[in-house]
């Protein structure tokens, strides 16, 4: 018995010890930054059993075998449709600002495609407004309406959308909805879906949280995409879930949730078909035929303006250029001369846009950072405080808005470049979920912009750094525990 027990034993902890040397190589050889992987081993070998399962579960950026399979074939027809896109040669901008020129030029390098002009753009400051906008929108729709949300919770103003897409579906419009599993929890569990398909809106569950296959997908990479396309021709994006804010998440005692959306009419649309086109072959396996894609008429519908903006989009995620949307906030930062306004809800930037941002405060550069004061995510709210010292130190000032959730997504540069999404300033955002970003070289939007951020700010306390400085020592070991975690969230 006892040398039953001894083999045992011994085959237990040599399994054991061989599931942690492949799990170390597998960090190993994982290309990724040091700090990320560093935190890693220290996990896997401080908390074994535990990190091991957080690493096979969390580590890579594993979309599964099906869809990394129909992400193949997608990214293989995305190239055919921007190559079709490309021979409209008058849509393209040729001319930019000086602090365009280099990000448009990385952009065309690595997607393929430059930035489009003549483009006409409304930016809503008020959930209220952009769900009105949207409702029209629909309501004028005539072939198709797509769309792509990370939230979509029922109640108040989404139920006047909801009833406009089943009217839309049941006079013949194509409605097509991907979203994300874990976003839309509530909304999956509720009767709506099944009222809407019903009717004919084609409702697709994004990213499946599916407890048998944990170890096959990573479980927290998320749909995150913000977007709408009706027509192929007017398209909505930015920070907005698809929610009311006045219902929205009432109790966490955070305030109501502040977003913008951009409303987009001209070429530009034609780039974010191409990539809901993709989003909808991967999740479903369905492939959307050029010719309802691009044709003749759909370009004729775009209008280009002789004074409309110009505007890049940039998704990122899987099957999109690796790394793309770090590079295009660091050549953002570099660009800088004059002033820097920033607003994100989750602050935990990599080593090098942190330094970046140090880097534009010291040079000269007005930096202005704009987050809230209380956000949903107590680790990121911890794991921000971390990044505090450094940028006050630096000349950073950071404000905290007191007035609600501020989840808008922006960075503006030298009152001139625009950069408006879904894309937070963490690790999730930067390298791993499905994302979008505009990119809007435009000083009349740019102005629009900064007087959103203006208010965002008078609406702010800044952050005094002698204060700062003399916090209690318990929350700096606080946000030092969390600041070694901050690769990993």
């Amino acid at each position: 018995m006892i040398a039953m027990y001894t083999i045992f034993n011994c085959i237990f902890l040599c399994s054991y010890w061989i599931l942690i040397a492949l799990v170390t190589f597998r960090v190993l050889v994982k290309r990724r930054a040091v700090p990320s992987s560093m935190a890693w081993l220290l996990v896997i070998y401080i908390l074994p059993l535990i990190g091991v399962i957080t690493y096979l579960l969390f580590g890579e950026s594993n979309l599964g075998k099906q869809r990394s399979s129909r992400s193949r074939i997608a990214w293989l027809s995305t190239v055919r449709r921007i190559q079709i896109l490309k021979t409209y040669k008058h849509i393209f901008s040729t001319e930019h600002s000086a602090i365009a020129t280099s990000l448009f030029k990385l952009c065309e390098h690595r997607q393929g495609i430059g930035a489009l002009k003549g483009n006409k753009i409304q930016l809503f400051r008020k959930t209220n407004d952009a769900i009105a906008s949207l409702i029209k929108d629909i309501e004028l729709a005539q072939h198709s309406i797509d769309m792509v949300f990370y939230i979509w919770e029922s109640g108040g103003l989404v139920d006047h959308v909801i009833k406009k897409l089943i009217m839309a579906a049941k006079r013949g419009i194509q409605c097509r909805i991907i979203l994300d599993s874990a976003g839309c929890t509530s909304f999956f569990n509720s009767s709506y879906p099944n009222i809407m398909r019903q009717a004919g809106v084609n409702v697709v569950e994004a990213l499946h949280v599916n407890l048998l296959r944990i170890f096959l997908r990573r479980m927290d990479l998320r749909q995150h995409r913000k977007m709408v396309l009706i027509d192929e021709h007017i398209a909505y994006a930015g920070s907005m879930n698809m929610v009311d804010p006045q219902l929205f998440k009432k109790n966490i005692g955070v305030g109501q949730w502040i977003d913008i959306m951009v409303r987009i009419d001209g070429p530009a649309t034609s780039v974010m078909s191409i990539i809901f086109s993709s989003d909808w072959e991967i999740e479903t396996g369905q492939h959307v035929l050029l010719p309802l894609l691009l044709n003749t008429r759909v370009m004729a519908a775009h209008e280009l303006i002789p004074t409309g903006h110009t505007i890049q989009i940039i998704p990122s995620g899987p099957g999109c250029p690796e790394g793309i949307i770090h590079q295009i906030l660091l050549i953002s930062l570099y660009e800088a001369r004059k002033k820097l306004i920033i607003t994100t809800p989750y602050l935990v930037p990599s080593d090098d846009l942190l330094h970046a941002i140090c880097t534009a405060a010291q040079r000269g550069v007005e930096v202005h950072i704009i987050i809230p004061k209380h956000n949903d995510s107590l680790l990121v709210n911890w794991a921000s405080r971390a990044f505090f010292s450094e940028l006050l130190q630096a000349g950073v000032l950071i404000h905290q808005f007191q007035n609600g959730l501020l989840h808008v997504k922006s960075v503006l540069v030298d009152q001139q470049l625009s950069l408006i999404g879904t894309v937070n300033l963490d690790t999730r955002s930067l390298w791993l979920n499905f994302e979008i970003t505009l990119v809007i070289d435009s000083q009349e939007f740019s102005n629009e912009l900064e007087k959103t951020q203006q208010h965002y700010i008078s609406h702010s306390r800044v952050i005094d750094p002698q204060i700062w400085a003399n916090r209690p020592y318990w929350e700096r070991v606080i946000e030092r525990l969390f600041y070694f975690l901050s690769p990993l969230l």
